[in-house]
């Protein structure tokens, strides 16, 4: 590609994001393009599955077009990279695995492609396994008379012989081959058709559609999603791949970009490399842009400066001197900018629509294998969740541990293996500690006496208290008559009080929800003091709270379970074995069931987990604290007796 990039007229650049499950052939099929764009000798491919663990951008220059083409990680741990690359294509491209035509990953690309328009490329065709009619079956289930075999495998005694495009000639063709390619264009041409008015009286009043009023039909029906191409082909043997770029080329035209406007450009990921420093993806959504240009933050209201404008070949940044509307480019170093985030030349510009990024569904508390590395560790995260908008680091200051959220175990496990291999800092993961708090269920009438008479001055206070249980988190009244506790000893009572909350008398656990008032006490005009009605008030507290039947309360959480149907009943008996109930159910707009559901948090730490073990990866869920609620007492007697260990 060489160190120079020319610059691209919006009409001609192609934004291309690459889908599909784990081993399918995504970043080979990419190669295969590259290759051939570069028109250079194939090498051959490995079969090797290498997994991407995050998006790749590769820009590729062919025919006066430039493809920014966006290969994305196939699990569904890594799905805020997928989320990101689709945000700024004018294309999804998902591949399925003929060879296994029902995965995971294919599924899930095809729920977040939802509106994007899309093309299906089945690969490994010339596989003996391929099963090229079950993945047209699947397809045609999930997209009623959608989708159209332009380019599609012919096979003889079972052997892959060759590719028929839709627009050829079906004379050579035989038996099945010959009617499916039939009923394929006219259904093709029915779906033109209905793309306008004027075409669709011509076609029907028998006149042949021209060339271009066939490729205006197939870009504005790809563009509404009424038209979803399916292309077959091999990448191992670089089959199907010149079809790709030309089918690309010919019927996927960005929408409407303007190159009059400022410069209006959106952040669609950040990478933190240990020696680049901060790199920010932008997709121009308006205007120009060459380097040395003033910007406005339009979300953090600040002024930044691109002072280089960036493409990229492999780890290679290139150099722009301008890019226009509808090119991707990348910027260095720039403090302010953050994924998500709209920048212009004009600060009266509207920022872009946010980018929705998954919830973290698993956390683990993490600390350094090194006690020295306790801050280390801390910004390391921090760089790491800009970098990665789907993890949550943050400290939880009940349990003082840190804790740290993602997608899944597997990506957890790639957040750490970049910590030691990037920023070499080794930590560990242990599991959460749950923020046990204490209340009391009945009422108490007690007194609390501090008396201690040494050498000088003695210490003395007294204080009757009754407490009982309330909605908030604490209250002190008082009904102190005849000073018997005089006025400005009144505030240390209150203190003394609220200092005891810090630790309950069952298992040393934050107390909450406790009404105490003061109605009576005494004092000593020399030994009384501050200090003296503090202890007298925590002595109070302790017998206060062993007679009022101290409780273990522990925090409910709300779960939101989206997954489909066939998993309902394992889903709901998990649930209940989990001490969980459900509360409601509701069908999804792709044919799942939303679940709702409570659960203690103790019983779903590991959820992400199990859920995806239970429904086969397909079901996802979100989580949100509900309140607190009462331990049942088996649980608790073993959580009070570990912790009086």
């Amino acid at each position: 590609m060489g160190v120079h990039m020319k610059v691209y007229d919006s009409k001609m650049i192609r934004n291309v994001a690459i889908l599909g499950h784990s081993g399918c052939g995504k970043t080979n099929l990419i190669e295969t393009i590259s290759h051939v764009a570069n028109a250079k000798k194939i090498p051959k491919l490995t079969a090797k599955a290498n997994m991407t663990y995050s998006m790749g951008l590769i820009p590729i220059e062919y025919d006066d077009y430039k493809f920014n083409l966006l290969d994305t990680p196939g699990y569904s741990d890594f799905s805020g990279d997928v989320i990101s690359a689709l945000k700024v294509c004018d294309l999804a491209v998902i591949v399925i695995d003929a060879t296994d035509p029902l995965q995971v990953g294919t599924e899930k690309a095809i729920e977040l492609t939802e509106g994007i328009p899309k093309l299906m490329f089945i690969n490994k065709i010339d596989n003996e396994k391929a099963r090229y009619k079950d993945v047209i079956e699947m397809l045609n289930g999930k997209f009623a008379h959608k989708i159209i075999a332009m380019i599609s495998p012919i096979y003889k005694d079972k052997k892959f012989c060759g590719l028929h495009n839709v627009f050829e000639n079906v004379d050579d063709l035989e038996g099945e081959f010959k009617e499916q390619a039939i009923s394929m264009k006219e259904a093709l041409m029915e779906l033109i058709a209905e793309t306008d008015d004027e075409t669709l009286e011509k076609y029907f009043s028998g006149e042949e559609l021209t060339k271009e009023e066939i490729q205006k039909g197939i870009i504005i029906g790809v563009h509404k999603g009424d038209i979803i191409p399916v292309i077959s082909g091999s990448t191992i043997n670089n089959v199907g791949t010149k079809e790709i770029i030309d089918t690309i080329s010919s019927y996927i035209e960005p929408t409407y970009l303007d190159n009059e406007s400022p410069f209006k450009g959106q952040v669609f990921k950040t990478v933190v490399d240990p020696f680049v420093g901060k790199m920010s993806y932008i997709k121009i959504v308006q205007g120009t842009v060459k380097k040395e240009t003033e910007v406005y933050n339009l979300n953090r209201e600040v002024k930044d400066k691109l002072a280089n404008i960036y493409s990229i070949n492999g780890s290679e940044l290139i150099e722009l001197e301008s890019a226009k509307a509808g090119d991707i480019i990348i910027v260095a170093k720039s403090p302010t900018l953050k994924t998500g985030d709209t920048i212009s030349t004009c600060k009266d510009e509207i920022p872009e629509d946010e980018i929705n990024f998954p919830k973290p569904q698993i956390y683990y508390a993490v600390s350094p294998k090194n006690k020295n590395d306790d801050e280390k560790v801390g910004t390391i995260l921090s760089k790491l969740t800009e970098e990665d908008p789907t993890l949550d680091f943050y400290r939880n200051s009940e349990t003082k541990q840190a804790l740290l959220g993602g997608q899944g175990e597997l990506h957890l496990k790639t957040v750490i293996n970049k910590m030691k291999d990037k920023f070499g800092t080794e930590v560990e993961l242990s599991d959460l500690k749950v923020a046990y708090r204490e209340t009391i269920k009945g009422k108490s009438d007690v007194q609390g006496k501090h008396k201690k008479q040494s050498g000088g001055h003695g210490q003395y206070g007294d204080v009757k208290i009754r407490f009982e249980r309330c909605e908030n988190e604490f209250e002190f009244d008082e009904e102190i008559f005849g000073g018997s506790v005089p006025k400005q000893y009144i505030p240390a009572v209150e203190k003394g009080l609220k200092e005891s909350m810090a630790k309950g008398i069952l298992a040393g656990y934050p107390v909450c929800n406790i009404k105490a008032v003061l109605y009576d006490g005494s004092y000593h005009d020399v030994d009384s003091s501050e200090m003296a009605f503090k202890m007298a008030a925590s002595i109070a507290f302790k017998k206060g709270m062993e007679e009022a039947q101290p409780v273990l309360l522990e925090p409910i959480m709300k779960l939101s379970i989206t997954i489909p149907d066939e998993y309902m009943g394992d889903v709901m008996g998990d649930i209940n074995k989990r001490r969980g109930k459900i509360l409601g159910m509701e069908p999804t707009d792709n044919g799942k069931q939303l679940l709702i559901a409570e659960a203690p948090q103790a019983e779903t730490f590991k959820y992400a987990i199990d859920l995806r073990a239970m429904t086969q990866g397909r079901g996802y869920f979100e989580m949100e604290f509900a309140r607190y609620a009462e331990v049942p007492n088996q649980i608790a007697e073993k959580i009070v007796a570990a912790a009086k260990k």
